[in-house]
């Protein structure tokens, strides 16, 4: 398996794996090619991937503020999952940031997502049941 930053030209491979890892997004608002593309450029904003040959096993977004970092959009292919290909791209986001002297990291977990909040415990990260999260919107698609 090898890790590597992914491009614009691996946007197929991106959406045919969040579709088949059951991963929810959003291809006319925030996933779409235009907004990915977009992220992609920031560099606070990197796209990992995961592949095995030529396959795109796995995703991880690693982004941050200049103070937290922050890991999201972790997606991994039904058939590789229980191979530690998680903990690896995690591990590889939490080195970019530590790299660029980022001292916090942060997840975002929903609340029926045990499996990945396991996987956050075994790595390490504390849960805050104190925290309440909210958002404002420009338009649901965002």
């Amino acid at each position: 398996m090898k890790i590597r930053e992914l491009t614009i030209k691996d946007y197929s491979k991106i959406i045919d794996l969040w579709t088949v890892s059951g991963l929810e997004f959003k291809p006319k608002g925030r996933d779409s090619r235009k907004s990915i593309q977009g992220e992609m450029k920031k560099s606070s904003c990197i796209y990992l991937g995961a592949f095995e040959k030529e396959e795109l096993i796995g995703t991880l977004i690693v982004t941050d503020d200049g103070r937290k970092g922050w890991l999201n959009r972790l997606a991994i292919h039904p058939d590789y999952r229980r191979k530690g290909i998680a903990k690896k791209l995690s591990r590889a986001g939490e080195k970019i940031l530590f790299k660029k002297g980022i001292g916090i990291i942060a997840l975002l977990i929903f609340d029926h997502n045990e499996k990945s909040q396991n996987l956050a415990k075994s790595l390490g990260y504390e849960e805050h049941r104190d925290i309440v999260y909210f958002t404002k919107r420009i338009n649901p698609d965002i």
